[in-house]
């Protein structure tokens, strides 16, 4: 097999939840570009019809549709409709996603990280919690379910869920709900690539570092932030949605086809430690 052609996802039907900012975006322009069909499905319904009428302008095969995937009624129909509207289910990114607000610490003032209040355990209500849960774990949860129904009985497909460095790693910064959240979901992930490898589906992770992305109320977006965490990172930058579009195309193609249960970081080498 040509290299060209272990990458190929011409007419693949594709689902992306979250898909209308941030890494959401970024996997369905990616696919879109290399001629795939995307159904992009987001909470934010100005977001949705902006990005889709943009993908379009662009000449790519981009449809749009606004749900909460909480409410995963509206998400099953959703998916079959993608499904029936390209005759077929290829790919499925369980993205959608939200942060938990702050964790236990601070950023560093000199050599010292305040606590905050706000982030300690015995301040988390349940509502922050499980808003958290609801959307980052069972939503994916239950994007991978409906995928599965299309998916299985072709015995083939391509699942790729969305975690977190924060997956691998305590970071007190974070708070603690996204971080059982996103380990859940690496678990889950495995779990069903387990389930589904007979039928020739694999389910992989990408586990993102710090990408510039809406999460956090964009406060990823400050340029002064960027250059803080740069320092931190051994390549000197902070990621951008163009850096993961090639993972995600690898993933979603057949050159990734004997790999499943695997969840892989892209962060700049920032898991790795301080270089200098």
């Amino acid at each position: 097999m040509k290299i060209a052609e272990a990458f190929a996802v011409q007419d693949y039907g594709v689902v992306v939840t979250g898909g209308a900012s941030g890494l959401g975006l970024g996997f369905a322009e990616g696919l879109a570009e290399n001629g795939a069909r995307v159904t992009i499905l987001d909470v934010d319904a100005q977001r949705v019809a902006e990005e889709t009428e943009s993908l379009r302008g662009k000449g790519l095969d981009v449809r749009g549709e606004v749900l909460d995937v909480t409410d995963h009624v509206a998400l099953d129909k959703a998916i079959d409709s993608a499904a029936a509207a390209y005759g077929r289910l290829d790919v499925v990114f369980a993205n959608a996603g939200i942060d938990s607000g702050p964790g236990f610490l601070g950023s560093w003032v000199g050599s010292v990280r305040p606590r905050r209040t706000e982030g300690a355990l015995e301040n988390y209500t349940d509502e922050r919690w499980n808003r958290v849960i609801d959307i980052n774990l069972n939503g994916a949860f239950a994007t991978l379910r409906a995928g599965a129904r299309h998916m299985k009985p072709r015995k083939s497909g391509r699942m790729i869920v969305t975690t977190s460095l924060a997956a691998l790693l305590v970071e007190p910064a974070i708070g603690s709900a996204y971080m059982a959240a996103k380990a859940g979901l690496a678990h889950l992930a495995r779990s069903v690539a387990l389930e589904l490898a007979a039928y020739n589906i694999t389910v992989n992770s990408i586990a993102p570092g710090f990408f510039i992305t809406n999460i956090g109320g964009g406060h990823a977006k400050n340029p002064e932030v960027q250059r803080t965490l740069a320092r931190t990172i051994p390549m000197h930058r902070v990621g951008f949605a163009e850096d993961i579009k090639g993972l995600a195309l690898f993933l979603a193609s057949p050159a990734s086809a004997y790999i499943t249960g695997q969840q892989i970081v892209i962060d700049g080498g920032w898991g790795l430690g301080a270089a200098d």
